[in-house]
Formats: structure tokens, C-alpha cells, sequence
């Protein structure tokens, strides 16, 4: 089974999916080597790791597109690529599908910010129209080569126009033809319990370490029908957190060594990237 199928599958079960976000492709690695079924390819994780520039619009189509495609070269699993705005109007998004299909994504996620876009749980946020809205998204699915490439409709309108129009812009989308919708930003335990009942594709829920969404446990949020839990930026902020304690140590008492626990050891850091697998190759080739 494809990938695209693989990950429809796992969006029309609901039964909350865990799906982290990856900011490269080694980070990307340790997801799929840790056995979880999908990557989440993060527009704000690339922003910070890549620029170290927080989430206010910095990356652009070409950035996505080469992380996409060293991430699908690095692994198995199904992807669905954060693609912001589109990154212009209805006549951008169309080239934006195109070009994240041939990069290898599987999914392609759209929101309804105006650019430039800033983290959905940053204060500030603006929305275009419903009617310019619901273009892109009309375009983005008329742009797939691939009928099983997914289209995610994200609305950020829960901020600025409240729940309730929020609701209305995702079933919206849904009927211009969106596989999964993504209500950004919720506050209110009972709007995440709600929104399962309110739409009928399946939908992803953004659980944000510090955000301004209430933190649900998966396994909950599968019971109430979303299709996928994303935290796509743990592994982010995980690895900011291993950095700064490795680093202090290494600062404060001049060496860090393998049996610290602050370090992967240096085998364990060969296996994950494939190091056994290109001695075989070489070995070949000789």
C-alpha cells in the first residue's frame, strides 16, 4: 500500500494517531526508528532549526519542497508537509502542490492566515476571506496529479471570529474538497470535545507544549474521533532541551563523556543514520 493510502487510512480510523513533527531528516529517523506511524514535516520547526527564527512567515515554498524531499529519502513512513498560506493566492498554491507532490509528501496542509502567516499560538493572527479561502483550497485539490494525495484545511478563525465561525470555515473547506481539517487554536477543553461531532472529515488536533490548546492524551482524543494528535514540535523542543543540558556541562566542567546520559552514544548515533547499511554497500562496490 502507498503511503498516501497508508495515511488515509489512518485519518479516516480515528482513533488518534500520534504524529510528531520532524524538523530534518534525522530527526525524522528517530520517529519512524521509534515506530510511530506518520511525520509531520513542521513549517515552525524547520523556521527555528534551520533560520533560528521563530514562526512569523521566514520559510518559503524552496525550503519546504528540500526538506520534504531529504526527509521522504530518508524514510518510510507517510508525511504530510506543512505548507503555511500556500505561500500567495489560489494560482501559488497550485504550484505549491505540485511541487510538494514531486518532493514526496503525502499530505499537504493549507491554512487561512494572511501572510505573512505567525504560529497559530502566537497573538496577532489575521484571516483571509471564507470566499479566498475556500479558493485555495479548491485549487490545492484540483493541483494533485495523484487522487490519493490528501489535502489538510487549517482555519485559525477560532482567534479572530470565534468557534463558531471557525466551524463554519472548516465544513466549508471540507465541502470544497478537503480530506482533513485542523481548527487551529481552540482554548476551551469543551470546543476540543466538540468539534469531532460538529464536522464529519476526519480532523487533526494540535496538541502544543505551552500553547494556548488544552493538553488532552491521545488515547482521549482518539476515543472522542479525531483522526490525528499532532505535537509537532516536541521532538523540537526536546532536542533544544538534551542540547542545553549537554552543553552546560560540557561548559561548566570542560568535557562531556559517552556514559553521562546527556549524550546518544557514538554507535547508537552510527545505527540511526544507516552507518551499518552503507559499510555493506561499500563493501560491494569494492
Amino acid at each position: 500500500m502507498s503511503t498516501r493510502k497508508q495515511l488515509r487510512q489512518l485519518a479516516e480510523a480515528r482513533r488518534g494517531v500520534l504524529v510528531p513533527g520532524a524538523f530534518n531528516a534525522l530527526s525524522a529517523k528517530v520517529i519512524e526508528d521509534l515506530g510511530f506511524e506518520a511525520i509531520y514535516v513542521t513549517g515552525a520547526g524547520v523556521t527555528n532549526m534551520w533560520f533560528g527564527l521563530p514562526d512569523q512567515g521566514f520559510m518559503g515554498l524552496a525550503e519546504i519542497a528540500d526538506h520534504t524531499a531529504r526527509i521522504r529519502d530518508a524514510v518510510d513512513l507517510p508525511l504530510i508537509v506543512d505548507a503555511d498560506t500556500g505561500f500567495g493566492n489560489a494560482l501559488n498554491v497550485r504550484h505549491t502542490v505540485r511541487t510538494l507532490e514531486r518532493a514526496g509528501a503525502d499530505c499537504i496542509q493549507f491554512e487561512d492566515q494572511v501572510a505573512p502567516k505567525r504560529c497559530g499560538h502566537f497573538s496577532g493572527k489575521e484571516v483571509i476571506s471564507t470566499g479566498e479561502a475556500v479558493a485555495k483550497i479548491k485549487a490545492a485539490v484540483d493541483a494533485r496529479q495523484d487522487a490519493d494525495l490528501l489535502v489538510m484545511a487549517r482555519t485559525d478563525a477560532a482567534a479572530t471570529h470565534g468557534f463558531e465561525a471557525a466551524v463554519e470555515r472548516a465544513q466549508q473547506f471540507a465541502e470544497a474538497g478537503a480530506d482533513i481539517l485542523f481548527v487551529e487554536a481552540v482554548t476551551k477543553e469543551e470546543e476540543v470535545r466538540a468539534l469531532p461531532r460538529r464536522l464529519g472529515k476526519p480532523q487533526l488536533m494540535n496538541m502544543v507544549i505551552g500553547g494556548r490548546t488544552p493538553i488532552l492524551n491521545a488515547q482521549q482524543l482518539g476515543e472522542l474521533g479525531y483522526g490525528i494528535v499532532l505535537y509537532a514540535n516536541a521532538a523540537l523542543q526536546g532536542a533544544v532541551a538534551g542540547m542545553q543540558k549537554a552543553l552546560t556541562v560540557l561548559r561548566d566542567e570542560k568535557e562531556v563523556r559517552e556514559d553521562s546520559g546527556l549524550v546518544t552514544p557514538f554507535a547508537e548515533r552510527q545505527r540511526l543514520v544507516g552507518k551499518p547499511a552503507w559499510d555493506a554497500l561499500e563493501k560491494r562496490y569494492t
